[in-house]
């Protein structure tokens, strides 16, 4: 049988995505993180899950869900968050309306920084991810309206960067790419 560690795998294709402030979504200076492929995932939806849940759990990204990513423009100012991909496939808009658009897959991990908008907006039937946060913080839900941008800005600047990164732990590449 395969054991965590052996599912993740050590040497991933990493895109990252920088985003400028659009309207009233404050982006971040710090880029999204895409690890592609980074993990071997059995078949079976929920037994994914359980076993991400799992790895982002030991690194200490907690207060995780299973489901889909929201098909609306929103963002989180109170914490940073990461998802990895169960099953299936989705397009995710990146950085609010007319953002970026990135396609995921069974397998992938997005870590995506305090402040990004992100929406799904189109999904294969079979999809699923898991999502978490750093010390299992939780989330706050902020639509892109400008009353909120003032206080998002507060939360935001009082946040650190992760002790680990939610895959590969203390040797991870998010202390490299959010220096």
């Amino acid at each position: 049988m395969i054991n965590k560690q052996q599912r993740v795998e050590t040497n991933p294709d990493i895109l990252t995505v920088n985003l400028r402030s659009n309207k009233n979504f404050p982006n971040s200076l710090l880029p999204v993180i895409i690890y592609k492929q980074a993990c071997l995932l059995p078949q079976q939806k929920n037994k994914a899950a359980e076993i991400i849940r799992g790895v982002f759990l030991k690194n200490s990204w907690a207060n995780s869900w299973k489901n889909g990513i929201y098909n609306f423009h929103h963002y989180h100012s109170t914490t940073h968050e990461c998802m990895a991909v169960c099953s299936g496939t989705a397009t995710v808009i990146l950085g609010g309306p007319n953002g970026r658009r990135v396609t995921l897959a069974k397998g992938d991990i997005i870590i995506i920084p305090a402040g990004v908008g992100h929406k799904c907006s189109r999904f294969s039937k079979d999809f699923l991810c898991v999502g978490a946060y750093p010390q299992g913080k939780d989330y706050d839900i902020n639509l892109g309206k400008a009353v909120e941008v003032k206080k998002a800005m507060t939360h935001i600047k009082k946040l650190g960067i992760p002790r680990k990164d939610p895959l590969y732990g203390k040797q991870g590449f998010l202390q490299s790419f959010w220096k």
